[in-house]
């Protein structure tokens, strides 16, 4: 991952705002948006109160400064409902997209995932996937973004380790599509390019990049001392 002073002046924003992205997978993020090309726009579905927005804002800036679509209803998923109590997170989502400076180049759009896409015309070089985590609406979320996806860009699916919607979707159709290569895991986050037809090759190396996203997941139900668990996982990073 990138280490320099632009990450770790973002590290020092992000930390600030609420929500629940770790640092490396924020500098993941960052790299991805740095690395889009201009071809098309930056979509984030879920923005919550602007962490992972930052990072992608921030991200653009220092590459292409492709805009990025901040995708959002602002009312909360299904886990942040409380009987008798109304979430309304968007005046605190533009405070912390002012503070960062990255105003300029989000674009809020306060409406479903549903809803937006039928009126979305942009193309879509990165999208980040971090809606509802239902498995129904996670898979919604692919099917309607996916055409909308240009042919080599990337879509990131958030916490496909910990969640059984996400992590069923994109083992179910990421890792084994045919519409995708060089798919790979940081932390919770999935990541995957778009291709029309992924060679035998590809298909390979994505079945066993998921083999060792399952060994990665099932190291925390083995009852091994902490510092054992963590040197597995150190190994598995390295294997891919």
């Amino acid at each position: 991952m990138m280490k320099n002073d632009d990450i770790e002046k973002v590290k020092k924003i992000t930390r600030k705002i609420e929500g629940f992205l770790t640092e490396r997978e924020g500098e993941l993020l960052f790299s991805l948006a740095k690395d889009c090309k201009g071809q098309g726009v930056i979509v984030e579905i879920g923005s919550w109160k602007g962490k992972s927005t930052v990072w992608l804002a921030k991200g653009s800036k220092r590459g292409k400064k492709a805009k990025v679509y901040a995708i959002d209803p602002h009312t909360g998923s299904s886990e942040h409902q409380k009987q008798g109590e109304k979430i309304w997170t968007f005046e605190e989502f533009k405070k912390n997209i002012e503070k960062a400076k990255v105003d300029d180049i989000v674009v809020p759009i306060v409406k479903t995932s549903e809803d937006a896409a039928k009126d979305f015309e942009e193309k879509v070089g990165l999208i980040f996937i971090d809606g509802a985590h239902e498995y129904e609406l996670v898979k919604l979320d692919l099917d309607i973004w996916f055409p909308k996806v240009i042919e080599g860009g990337i879509m990131a699916f958030h916490d496909t380790t910990c969640w059984p919607g996400p992590k069923k979707v994109v083992e179910d159709f990421v890792y084994r599509s045919k519409h995708f290569k060089n798919v790979d895991f940081i932390d919770t986050i999935t990541i995957a390019q778009k291709v029309e037809k992924n060679s035998l090759k590809d298909r390979i190396r994505n079945n066993y990049i998921l083999m060792l996203k399952n060994l990665f997941e099932s190291v925390d139900r083995i009852r091994l001392p902490r510092i054992m668990r963590s040197l597995i996982k150190r190994i598995i990073k390295l294997l891919h």
